[in-house]
């Protein structure tokens, strides 16, 4: 009945989606034609809808947009419905191009994109509130059997009761050999032990069966997946391995064969990280064509203010401890590395970094272009070659690394940017190398695209205010 029930609902989600589609783009028609008199009518766009509705229900099918989202965040949810118009947009602007470039309305393509997305984002948020109320008053739920009793069992039946809006309930409980009872004083109801499996599951109404074992309980499971596959009922697996408190964890299949548990303290999103590389060959190209305009004037500032080359270019430890060349617009005399030494013990800063006031290395036109970060421009190189992105950690020299504490390592683990959490959070006011590791590792461990865009306009703000700048 569930599944009858499931397939109804995918049906109907996918007619929902075809409406919301078709009024947006009646509505964006209506709208551009109340502001552009002249234009073509609408039965000449009309083929358009043509590609909308398959490009639009591949995109949601890939997104799992009708896979079950009882357990979806309402910000995942926006997350998808964002990339299924992100990637449905560029897909459909390509077709356009194709078959009708000169005369299809731009402005009928922008508005029917952004109604779209906002019909089917307040689509989805209504049906998962709907249903998620709906399951909370006991339709449309799914009745599970918990093999265990032990904290993994106790912390997975709080989840449930937490969330009742997901329409999981639990039919009751099984113990495992010699394992004392745990969540059956709480008014759960303990069915038996591992070995009545196959008799419960034919006595009760069971939809999944859900093992909740501690690593060290170990039973003979391919033997009760055979006999519940043989029933038609799904099992799941609470996996109970080591606990790392910083690493994200994440199940997966390689090679669609063998089951991976990953401990990872950086994001893998592979979407999100393939947009922040666009952005950053978008930014690069935008940065480089800047620094064509500016390179005279400042080429001919550094040649009359001391002798030695434009541009200055220094090793510096990448990604993973890839080491690239970095390259900045020259702001020191020729012989600042041989000097560094004799400066060591005037150094502000606490740890393995160098830096102090009023730097005698820097000349003239470097303080100049230091200050309005100007001196950087050439690392857009670096962004577009992939050895460096616009927001990021600051790359360090290989000898700092050589300095690093065993958790200071985590800093080079993503790939060093041109500005990061440490430029924009007044970076002169801060002395302590361990602070600017914390700051670098919480960038890591929260790291969102939305994040790179603040601290990107933070640096604006930054570098025009001239402040913290050295």
């Amino acid at each position: 009945m569930l599944k009858q029930q499931t397939v109804f609902l995918n049906k109907f989600a996918v007619l929902l989606d075809l409406c919301a589609l078709g009024l947006a783009f009646v509505l964006a028609y209506d709208i551009r034609a109340a502001y552009y008199e002249g234009g073509r009518p609408i039965q000449n766009y009309v083929w358009i809808l043509v590609l909308v509705g398959p490009i639009w229900l591949f995109f949601l099918n890939r997104y799992q947009l009708y896979a079950s989202i009882r357990r979806v965040s309402l910000f995942d949810i926006a997350t998808r419905v964002f990339n299924v118009h992100l990637f449905g947009g560029m897909t459909l602007a390509a077709l356009i191009y194709f078959f009708d470039k000169d005369n299809f309305s731009r402005s009928l393509y922008l508005l029917f994109v952004c109604f779209a997305f906002l019909l089917l984002l307040a689509e989805k948020v209504v049906l998962r509130l709907a249903l998620g109320h709906l399951r909370s008053r006991g339709y449309n739920t799914r009745n599970l059997l918990i093999v265990g009793t032990q904290e993994k069992a106790r912390r997975f039946c709080q989840l449930l009761e937490l969330h009742a809006d997901w329409g999981l309930t639990v039919t009751g409980f099984l113990t495992v050999k010699d394992e004392p009872a745990g969540p059956a004083g709480q008014g759960q109801q303990v069915l038996g032990d591992v070995s009545d499996l196959i008799k419960v599951c034919k006595t009760h109404p069971v939809d999944e069966v859900v093992f909740c074992l501690p690593k060290d309980y170990v039973i003979d499971a391919e033997s009760h997946l055979l006999a519940l596959e043989e029933l038609g009922i799904t099992v799941r697996m609470v996996l109970d391995f080591y606990q790392v408190y910083h690493s994200k964890r994440e199940l997966s299949l390689f090679h669609e064969e063998l089951p991976i548990l990953t401990y990872h303290t950086k994001s893998l999103d592979a979407q999100q990280l393939f947009i922040k590389r666009l952005i950053d060959i978008l930014g690069a190209l935008v940065g480089l064509t800047l620094l064509g305009l500016m390179f005279p004037l400042v080429a001919l500032a550094i040649k009359r203010d001391s002798p030695g080359p434009i541009f200055f270019g220094q090793n510096r430890v990448g990604e993973n401890g890839r080491i690239f060349k970095c390259w900045k617009f020259r702001s020191m005399y020729l012989d600042a590395e041989e000097r560094k030494k004799e400066l060591m013990a005037q150094n502000e800063m606490k740890g393995a970094i160098f830096k102090i006031k009023d730097d005698p290395r820097i000349t003239p036109v470097g303080r100049f272009l230091r200050k309005t970060s100007l001196d950087e421009f050439p690392q857009f190189l670096n962004v577009l070659k992939g050895e460096m992105s616009l927001v990021g950690t600051r790359p360090p020299t290989p000898a700092e690394v050589e300095q690093y504490e065993d958790w200071h390592r985590r800093r080079i683990i993503i790939k060093p940017g041109i500005t990061g959490r440490w430029q924009v959070s007044g970076r002169n006011q801060i002395e302590d190398f361990d602070e600017i590791v914390r700051l670098d590792l919480d960038y890591i461990e929260t790291w969102s695209l939305w994040q790179d865009f603040r601290i990107l306009l933070k640096t604006f703000y930054v570098v025009l205010a001239r402040e913290g700048s050295s």
